[in-house]
């Protein structure tokens, strides 16, 4: 059971992070006003507007922040890990079971995150495509976390330092936040049981 299981946990963490990601990406595009006519921005509307545009008929944006997203998001990420607890024949109490999704949701958003602004400052050494649809959407995606260290910190000999610090920041931010939500999450699961 033990390699079956480990085989089945790969499968669902691929599957849900993956789904997830989607939301979350829709959710973020949004948040910077992406160009809707992006080639990349259209994909992603399309893959997630059959599941949206149902819910944003009852549950609308709030501002730029599509809240049926994050819903849609955080459920997902609710259901994977009962369905990896259940693997391990455990289930988790209901409080738990939302604490630990936000946890999970929250982690997978910063991961993306620092995946995204590793991305952007690789991009600086190696000559890209400006034609690119990606590339503009990534320097949307990462300025909103950029600039405000670049006012803060200055570029000595025209180096940039803001990636190496926003991902420092986004780091403590996992280990600060993220870890003792998952551990809030554990107790409340195994307590209620």
């Amino acid at each position: 059971m033990g390699y079956l299981a480990n085989a089945g946990q790969i499968l669902v963490n691929f599957v849900f992070v993956t789904l997830v990601a989607l939301a979350v990406f829709r959710v973020l595009l949004q948040l910077v006003r992406a160009n809707f006519y992006n080639p990349v921005c259209q994909a992603l509307y399309k893959l997630t507007n059959p599941v949206l545009m149902p819910l944003h008929r009852f549950i609308p944006n709030w501002r730029n922040f599509d809240v049926a997203a994050t819903l849609v998001a955080w459920l997902l990420s609710a259901l994977k890990l009962v369905l990896l607890y259940a693997m391990y024949g455990q289930s988790l109490a209901l409080a738990g079971l939302a604490v630990m999704a936000l946890a999970d949701l929250v982690e997978l958003v910063l991961v993306l995150l620092i995946g995204l602004v590793f991305v952007r400052a690789l991009m600086s050494f190696v000559s890209v495509e400006r034609a690119n649809p990606v590339v503009p959407l990534l320097f949307q995606l990462t300025e909103p976390l950029l600039r405000p260290i670049r006012r803060l910190i200055p570029t000595p000999g025209g180096f940039d330092f803001s990636p190496a610090l926003a991902i420092l920041a986004i780091m403590l931010v996992l280990a600060l936040l993220v870890a003792p939500l998952v551990d809030l999450g554990q107790r409340l699961a195994q307590s209620a049981l």
